[in-house]
């Protein structure tokens, strides 16, 4: 975070345009956030993995070696992202359906090894609120996951 923030007043200082700074691509910032909610209980196993590339694979219409990849670049993504807005701001952009599909995916990633942590559904309820998937959809998405 301590980089983060220095390259930002970097930017400042150099007077950069900090509003194209982060843009991410939609698929990038979708693989993010299904990233964020396995790691959220700090244990990634092998059925989390497999769910996240399937998961791209189905969502964003990728073979597996373009999920593989996009999954790398996005863990890289995170190590140096502050929130989550960071990956959902692109994203409201998208239709309903479709925002309430990501969060019906990050559920299914989140359900993979058995368990809700309340550190995952804490990311995915952060989630649904920045990407304005209502309440009621965001509990649809759970039952519907499970």
């Amino acid at each position: 975070m301590f980089n983060g923030l220095t390259s930002l007043f970097k930017q400042l200082i150099d007077g950069s345009d900090l509003s194209q700074t982060n843009t991410l691509s939609p698929n990038m910032a979708i693989a993010c956030l299904l990233c964020e909610v396995a790691g959220a209980d700090h244990n990634v196993d092998d059925r989390e993995q497999e769910t996240k590339h399937s998961l791209l694979m189905k969502l964003l219409s990728l073979n597996k070696e373009e999920s593989k990849v996009l999954l790398e670049q996005a863990q890289e993504k995170i190590k140096n992202s502050a929130s989550l807005y960071d990956f959902t701001s692109q994203l409201r952009e998208l239709t309903q359906e479709a925002r309430y599909n990501i969060i019906k995916s990050m559920w299914e990633v989140a359900y993979t090894d058995g368990e809700i942590d309340p550190l995952e559904e804490a990311v995915i309820r952060k989630t649904a609120d920045l990407l304005y998937v209502d309440h009621s959809d965001f509990i649809r998405a759970k039952l519907q996951s499970q």
